[in-house]
């Protein structure tokens, strides 16, 4: 039997060419050495060795000799851990090899920033498109080092993200731009910023790409109950913040690599009322919600792409202080999810990074909670109503 090599989702096993022996003229005894290398986290050497008996091997083809005595067939297996170059440890989120397309990234504090993070941390390549009048302050800070902490990996090295593009993800093509956005100075000395462009650009530089992010959304009435939003307000929240998911993989799925994957970003007003979340952006997040299911099921269909999202809890971003009440939200959560902790941004970049890799293979058209559990919840047990439960709370 010639020596083989597996490697499957960063289990990476090595089998030696085994030995064997009988001591029965009347059956055979077969013992195999094999050497399984299987990665650590601590990389210290573990020797397993387990006995088990083979009814048959019809497949097998062993060298034997006879002898007088046994019965049976034993199969002794000795596995012993090591740590080679390229191997993770463990059973990793491996992304070597991978290019990720990351839309809405403009500062170093939102979850569009968390997920690059811990895409790169997997090994993946970032690429990310940026709100064109945001673009100057982005590359700036990333230039002079203001986001260098931000940037650190676990490795100790700093993120690297190979281009910045510039993106309004509100057009599909330049025939949608109007003409008052086109000569607007915040636009000025951009071009080729719309989703069509963009798409084509990336095509040009990079050729594909294996992991398409969607981390933007704007609701220019968000602060105004639904009964006063206007037409034009909630049809620019479901634009911006849940169609353009749906332009984004139009125009990127032909550069996606087969068994790619595409996520968003939602939040739990799309099936509870968020009194104060209004503009039409719980609508446009059901809208995302919806979109994802059917969109798993087209780009799975035609090009072997899973679509899912993630739905975040309250996070204290800059674009998240434009609700007015985020820091009420994040004590709320705080007070009444099942696990009582802030949410940080890199436990969505972190799930993120799982829903994109080959771990997650399986999974499509799903809405993923990361929100401490606090979607589960019926109630507020912060109200007095609960007071003489005895319900356990941290201090």
């Amino acid at each position: 039997m010639a020596a083989a090599a597996t490697t499957a989702s960063g289990l990476h096993m090595k089998t030696a060419n085994p030995c064997f022996s009988s001591s029965s003229s009347s059956s055979r005894m077969m013992i195999l050495k094999a050497t399984t290398t299987i990665s650590t986290v601590d990389s210290k050497a573990i020797k397993l060795t387990s006995s088990s008996n083979i009814a048959s091997a019809p497949s097998m083809q062993p060298l034997f000799r006879t002898s007088s005595s046994g019965s049976s067939l034993k199969f002794v297996t000795k596995a012993m851990s090591e740590t080679k170059e390229g191997v993770l440890p463990g059973l990793p989120i491996d992304l070597r090899g991978k290019r990720a397309f990351i839309a809405g990234v403009a500062d170093d504090n939102g979850y569009g920033w968390a997920i690059a993070k811990s895409l790169a941390a997997a090994g993946a390549e970032i690429l990310v498109g940026t709100w064109v009048p945001a673009l100057n302050i982005f590359e700036n800070s990333l230039r002079r080092g203001k986001f260098d902490e931000s940037r650190v990996l676990p490795d100790g090295s700093l993120m690297e993200i190979t281009k910045t593009y510039p993106l309004d993800a509100v057009y599909d093509s330049l025939e949608d731009v109007p003409e008052d956005v086109k000569t607007n100075k915040r636009y000025a000395g951009s071009s080729k910023w719309t989703v069509k462009e963009v798409a084509e650009s990336v095509k040009q530089d990079f050729g594909t790409i294996d992991i398409l992010v969607h981390s933007l959304a704007n609701g220019p009435e968000v602060s105004k109950p639904l009964l006063e939003t206007s037409r034009s307000g909630y049809l620019a929240a479901i634009s911006a913040s849940s169609y353009s998911y749906v332009s984004l993989l139009k125009h990127f799925i032909p550069i996606m690599n087969p068994g790619g994957a595409a996520i968003s970003l939602t939040y739990i007003a799309s099936e509870r009322i968020i009194p104060g979340y209004g503009g039409g952006m719980s609508s446009a997040k059901a809208a995302l919600e919806s979109d994802t299911r059917v969109l798993a099921f087209e780009a799975g269909r035609r090009s072997k792409i899973r679509v899912n999202t993630i739905s975040a809890g309250p996070l204290g971003s800059r674009a998240a202080k434009a609700i007015g009440f985020i820091d009420k939200m994040i004590n709320y959560s705080l007070e009444n999810a099942p696990i009582q902790k802030e949410l940080s941004a890199s436990e969505v970049g972190n799930a993120a990074a799982f829903l994109v890799s080959p771990l997650a293979s399986a999974i499509t058209g799903t809405v993923i909670y990361v929100d401490n559990g606090l979607n589960a919840m019926g109630v507020g047990v912060d109200s007095p109503v609960f007071g003489d439960l005895g319900i356990p709370k941290d201090n």
